[in-house]
């Protein structure tokens, strides 16, 4: 037999024997791939889509605006369209700020463009759905009508006259919903507001019979279209207040609707992945003797060194590779979600780069075998006949622990000898509840940050899709965090029972009850929570501290106390069964497993 197909057999062989544990570490690595690889294809996405948007709209590569009217701004407008760089434009044509309503009184700024019922070769929007303006119609932008809940024959308000939603289309001319209004009353192109398209008699009568504001607008479309900055520079006007803004600014404007959400993923997935490792190396120790054993029986029929250390890690890092592959299909799905919450871009998210996978695979390797190279170095320089004899790792006796135990009721008695004598398991164990906790107090401190809608006093009815959307994946990170830090607690508690069943069945020998060894078990992994648990509460706090989202301020110290006392509840809750279950065993078992 090939040493191929053996180590093929062997690996399948004990992957069969151990399902619960395979899982484990397929999720573990699954979840820890698919968030970092949704952060590391988030850079760029932005850009992707809008270029993909312009080229299907035939988006301008410099828009001029001027707030201004008179003959000054209209020589001005002339000129740059008759510049030898344009070679085609579209307009001037009017932009109308306004205020839209919807039948269920949702308010919102608006700016209205007033355009030809027939679209120019420049800056042509594109129906999505029903159909371009016509008079005394109005067509919405698909981000805008998204957040609105507006579709195809609906109805809304525009300056206190109604329209029927005729159409809906996406356009590169501006940036995405809320940012719109590039110049205007508002201030600036970071102003909230939504896009709405009118025929141009419709948009001179709102703008006249309402004494609206107003803003002129011309399109061109360059011989160069990479020479935007220079245009700029070369025609400057100083006789009327015109702003120049290129596409190039457009498609930077966009990426601030994904500012926090990359940071997100990519500081979750470095979260998972510790507690990935600290879940597998738990497995691993758990499996320790077994491995040992199992190295002591090739060792016996000849196999040599390499061999063994094969057979011992290819089961992990075989299924680490299967937990990428999952992650990496599971985020280029998700992609598409993530990286265009407003609707208001088309076209598909670019595919995972060959760097990004290559970083995931590296993550999936890395957590297979930083978790059992130690494990699987012991198993082969354990000698041959103490390898097949080979029972669960003993600590080391420590006098002055009996003694100071001694005092103790007998389950903290027993949590505290089982996790004093196992230091390393029970800082894993802190690390991964301080590691839960980070996320929790995170996600609650940006939730406790005021809400602040789209408008020009942030009072409007409309949510911030920003906002709503970091939240979202906060809380989907979070909650992968805490189902991984839920399987951790229980590898954490089994493995504390399998290693310390001799011990566990010696004490009711004692007379200890099942109900005391089930919590001593219990203790035993509440001790290292609480520290853990106390230090998560200001690293979470700065962590939160690190994106960039403006001023912020810290939550309520009684939902900070809440989040310790919830996960210390939930910790205690999660040892129970598999500390009970362990407890039960048979005295005589335990023992008799322990000297077979």
């Amino acid at each position: 037999m090939g040493s191929l197909v053996l180590v093929v057999r062997l690996v399948l062989a004990d992957v069969r024997r151990h399902k619960v544990q395979a899982v484990m570490l397929l999720l573990a690595v699954t979840v820890a791939t698919a968030t970092m690889t949704l952060g590391l294809s988030l850079r760029g996405v932005s850009e992707a889509l809008y270029e993909q948007t312009r080229a299907a709209t035939a988006g301008p590569d410099v828009v001029a605006l001027s707030g201004d009217t008179g003959p000054a701004v209209t020589s001005a407008l002339t000129s740059l369209a008759n510049a030898p760089e344009v070679i085609a434009h579209h307009g001037p044509y009017r932009i109308v700020y306004a205020d839209l309503t919807t039948r269920d009184s949702t308010s919102s700024p608006v700016v209205v463009h007033g355009f030809a019922e027939t679209p120019g070769t420049v800056n042509r929007p594109l129906v999505t759905s029903g159909h371009w303006v016509r008079s005394g119609g109005t067509v919405l932008e698909r981000g805008f009508a998204t957040a609105l809940g507006i579709s195809v024959g609906d109805h809304v308000t525009i300056a206190g006259r109604p329209y029927p939603v005729v159409g809906i289309a996406v356009t590169a001319a501006t940036s995405i919903y809320p940012w719109a209004a590039q110049i205007g009353p508002g201030g600036g192109p970071s102003d909230y507001s939504g896009l709405a398209w009118m025929t141009r008699s419709d948009a001179q009568a709102l703008a006249s019979s309402h004494d609206l504001p107003v803003t002129m607008a011309l399109d061109l479309k360059l011989r160069h279209p990479a020479a935007t900055e220079a245009f700029s520079d070369a025609h400057h006007i100083s006789t009327a207040r015109v702003n120049l803004h290129t596409w190039q600014f457009k498609a930077e404007q966009d990426t601030r609707i994904l500012n926090s959400s990359q940071p997100i993923l990519v500081v979750g997935s470095w979260l998972l992945s510790f507690l990935a490792i600290t879940g597998v190396t738990a497995l691993a120790a758990g499996r320790a003797a077994e491995q040992t054993r199992r190295a002591g029986l090739l060792k016996a029929v000849g196999a040599a060194p390499g061999l063994i250390a094969t057979v011992l890690l290819t089961e992990y890092l075989a299924l680490a590779l299967v937990g990428d592959a999952l992650g990496l299909v599971i985020a280029r799905l998700t992609v598409p979600a993530i990286a265009n919450p407003t609707a208001s871009r088309i076209g598909d998210a670019a595919g995972l780069t060959g760097a990004t996978v290559a970083t995931a695979t590296v993550l999936a390797v890395a957590v297979a075998v930083l978790s059992t190279l130690r494990p699987t170095l012991r198993a082969m320089r354990t000698a041959t006949v103490t390898a097949l004899t080979a029972t669960a790792h003993q600590p080391r006796h420590r006098p002055w622990l009996t003694a100071l135990s001694a005092l103790l009721p007998t389950p903290l008695l027993l949590g505290l000898r089982l996790t004093a004598r196992r230091p390393g398991r029970a800082v894993l164990q802190a690390c991964s509840t301080a590691t839960t906790v980070i996320a929790i107090v995170a996600l609650l401190t940006l939730y406790a940050q005021p809400e602040r809608g789209y408008g020009l006093d942030g009072s409007s009815a409309l949510p911030n899709l920003r906002g709503e959307h970091d939240r979202r994946l906060m809380l989907a990170v979070t909650i992968l965090l805490i189902a991984l830090a839920v399987v951790n607690t229980i590898t954490f508690t089994w493995t504390t029972a399998i290693e310390a069943r001799a011990n566990m069945a010696i004490a009711r020998t004692l007379g200890a009850t099942p109900g005391q060894i089930s919590a001593g078990l219990s203790t035993a992994q509440l001790m290292p929570s609480l520290p853990g648990a106390i230090i998560g509460v200001p690293l979470g706090i700065g962590l939160y501290s690190m994106f960039p989202l403006g001023k912020w301020t810290v939550p309520p110290s009684s939902w900070l106390l809440g989040a310790v006392l919830a996960t210390l509840l939930a910790t205690a809750a999660l040892t129970a069964l598999p500390a009970r279950l362990a407890a039960r065993r048979p005295v005589a078992q335990a023992l008799s497993a322990e000297t077979a």
